[in-house]
């Protein structure tokens, strides 16, 4: 592992979360009371024993680096581990990154210092618990150039994802992004096998294969479309099967754990997941902490108990963050960041609310989103009348509303 350098890619700028990525970027947006989605891929990291870890940013990267800075102070000069930023800089030439693999390869002086055997490129916005230990183990025990994560999907739903055909050693003969006939697994015909963004290279594989794309004339230098899908045809490339895997202290239930929160409904699915009597991404295992920033408020608080007046402050089946004050309102099923205040006869059901959200009183929000410091005025009703919302909000797909500031005219506020 002293011999690996992780390079996380979160640079992205996340287009199908938006307006949620209208002031951050994609692995900056919040997630589970605490977190940022970026949180995740770190912690899985550094608990898998990776400790030399590359940070590459582009969009919007204030809130991403402020985080990163106060959250993941990994540094030790005695022992060379380090969590750090590789801002877009432009290294080779008058252009930012073009693509997922020209981000690499402008930054490819960061492995000079470390001179590594192997260099795992990650994603820095997906949802999962993942002992990245165990796919090392496998990469070095097969010889592989490359090792993809993998997981199984239904075939139906495969065309949103690059898609993995192997053969029945796990050797990778075929590799195609977002295909709209995605290739089947072999005794499993109604599954396909997808990648998780997660790679693991052979330093000097790498290092080939980002300078033959960059001398392409023929590429959008992404990693799945122009390296990956024709990687197998030269290389030792593998699929690591994900869906066996279990980390430390976890139980059957979790084995697989995976999401992509690339949409609004995927976020959304993701998040009512937590709030799941028995959720399947355990937030409270000691053996497998997800760190994230540490709020500087004070616990939260549920305030008045008047029952036959109905002013009640109380939550159930939710997630609370630290400095909340639920004032005489009621919470069911959501998900609330830091400080976020809900006052007397509001109704908050099903919905997401990010740090510093003030929910005024008797307001009513079901099935939504709402991005920080936004001020709900009182007596509002948002969720309710999808057709009402749709002139007024971001509505997805799936019905869920997303509320930002600017709805209400409140665009004085900076901190992202």
């Amino acid at each position: 592992m002293q011999k690996t350098l992780a390079m996380v890619l979160a640079g992205g700028e996340g287009k199908r979360l938006f307006p949620l990525t209208k002031e951050r970027s994609k692995p900056a947006v919040y997630f589970g009371g605490r977190y940022r989605l970026i949180d995740f891929a770190l912690s899985n990291l550094v608990n898998s024993g990776f400790h030399q870890i590359k940070v590459i940013t582009q969009y919007r990267a204030t809130s991403l680096v402020r985080h990163l800075t106060r959250a993941w102070p990994l540094a030790s000069a005695l022992l060379d581990q380090y969590i750090e930023c590789a801002p877009a800089a432009m290294n080779r030439g008058p252009t930012w990154f073009r693509g997922t693999a020209d981000a690499i390869f402008q930054n490819l002086d960061l492995l000079r210092e470390v001179r590594p055997d192997h260099v795992l490129i990650w994603g820095a916005d997906h949802i999962y618990k993942m002992d990245v230990s165990v796919m090392m183990n496998f990469h070095n025990d097969v010889g592989a150039d490359v090792t993809i994560a993998t997981l199984p999907v239904p075939r139906s739903e495969a065309h949103a994802f690059g898609c993995v055909q192997v053969d029945e050693t796990g050797r990778i003969i075929g590799f195609v992004e977002k295909p709209r006939d995605p290739p089947g697994i072999p005794g499993r015909e109604d599954c396909t096998l997808v990648s998780m963004g997660n790679y693991i290279f052979k330093t000097s594989i790498l290092v080939d294969e980002l300078k033959r794309d960059a001398e392409s004339e023929q590429t959008s230098h992404d990693f799945g479309k122009d390296i990956l899908s024709t990687a197998p045809q030269r290389l030792k490339v593998y699929a690591y099967d994900f869906a066996s895997h279990i980390c430390r202290g976890e139980g059957e239930m979790v084995r697989g754990y995976w999401r992509d929160v690339g949409t609004i409904d995927s976020y959304f699915a993701a998040s009512m997941d937590l709030v799941s009597v028995t959720p399947q991404l355990n937030l409270y295992n000691p053996e497998w902490p997800i760190r994230g920033t540490a709020a500087p408020y004070g616990p939260a608080k549920f305030v008045f108990s008047d029952f036959p007046g109905g002013r009640v402050g109380m939550a159930v089946d939710s997630i609370v963050g630290d400095g909340c004050i639920v004032s005489g309102g009621r919470v069911e099923r959501s998900v609330l960041s830091p400080n976020v205040r809900v006052n007397s006869y509001s109704f908050v059901t099903d919905s997401v609310l990010f740090p510093g959200v003030d929910v005024g009183r008797g307001a009513r929000l079901h099935r939504c989103i709402v991005d920080k410091g936004v001020r709900i005025p009182p007596g509002e009703r948002i969720g309710e009348d999808l057709e009402r919302d749709h002139q007024r909000f971001v509505v997805s797909d799936g019905g869920i509303v997303v509320v930002s500031r600017d709805a209400f005219g409140q665009v004085d506020e900076f901190d992202v």
